[in-house]
């Protein structure tokens, strides 16, 4: 058993169990246009593993049997995946709110000319990463240029109403520049708020905070930098009992690129399938499986649990 799930044993008297899924989060493939350098799952220009259609129309298969859930699509870039617009389309079409975490400097890469328009068209929301609001702090953690390529694809967002329609939400991401935790949320949100408005004009929904896990690129850098251990421990002295309620592996199902299914992004990341005997690719699995599943837990769950707590939708507790 692992410090986690004794952690969570301590305060819940047995495993962490999922509750009703609210959100189906698909990852369409690796491939982007950028290398970050907190990307936990280490997508870059290079990968070449992408979603096929036949996969999505088995994770279209589980979204009809779960009419009105989100489905929340990620990457790499999931722009790039070659049936991303037929894949959004179909969704929508079923009734299924569809959200999807953009990189925002994608929308100037080859044949993504009128992505941003296609999305506000079917209603589409958006996650948007944007680390820092300062043009340094995003450059050395995203790439050279992606500060200036971000502020455009947020103003043309801004023009086609998102960020500024209620039906058209526009939520940003502040990752951490190094091994801490992220600050509280709602200050944050205000300083991006001024920052943004002031410069540029641009405005946003909401910010989300989201904390580093030590996995991939990241837990790389710490490793060189000799802080892989301390950053663990960091994370574990943190561990807020309130979080456990809101974590997001309670309430969702993670589809990776080929099919196979894990609790959340990270466990995908690392090759942690659903427990027991559950499926391990969607091809298998029937919806009436996921509720009251035992989650799969590791020393990585404490940054989802560390301070104000962490997942896709920002801080867990104030």
């Amino acid at each position: 058993m692992n410090n986690f799930s004794q952690a969570v044993r301590q305060v819940l008297g047995g495993d962490l169990k999922s509750a009703e899924v609210q959100t189906i989060q698909v990852n369409l493939g690796l491939l982007c246009n950028l290398s970050c350098r907190h990307c936990h799952v280490e997508g870059s220009p290079l990968r070449t593993e992408i979603m096929t259609w036949e996969t999505m129309q088995s994770v279209l298969r589980l979204a009809e049997a779960m009419p009105q859930t989100r489905v929340d699509l990620t990457g790499g870039a999931p722009e790039l995946n070659p049936f991303f617009k037929q894949f959004v389309n179909t969704l929508c079409d079923m009734g299924n709110p569809v959200q999807v975490r953009t990189n925002l400097t994608v929308f100037f890469e080859a044949g993504q000319a009128d992505t941003p328009e296609f999305l506000a068209s079917r209603g589409v929301h958006l996650v948007a990463s944007l680390p820092c609001y300062l043009n340094d702090n995003v450059d050395n953690q995203r790439g050279s240029g992606v500060y200036k390529r971000s502020i455009a694809a947020l103003r043309r967002l801004n023009s086609l109403g998102y960020g500024r329609q209620q039906e058209l939400p526009l939520n940003l991401v502040y990752n951490p520049g190094g091994a801490f935790l992220p600050p509280d949320q709602v200050t944050l949100e205000d300083a991006y708020r001024k920052e943004l408005k002031e410069r540029f004009d641009v405005e946003f929904t909401r910010l989300l905070t989201i904390t580093n896990m030590p996995m991939g690129r990241f837990l790389s850098d710490l490793q060189r930098d000799g802080q892989a251990e301390n950053y663990k421990s960091l994370l574990e002295d943190n561990f807020n009992q309130e979080t456990l309620d809101g974590l997001m592996c309670r309430h969702q199902i993670c589809i990776s690129w080929d099919g196979s299914l894990a609790d959340c992004d990270f466990n995908s990341a690392l090759g942690l399938t659903l427990a027991g005997s559950l499926p391990g690719h969607i091809n298998e699995l029937e919806s009436d499986q996921l509720l009251g599943r035992t989650i799969v837990t590791g020393e990585h769950c404490f940054g989802c649990t560390a301070g104000g707590g962490s997942s896709c939708g920002g801080a867990l507790v104030a």
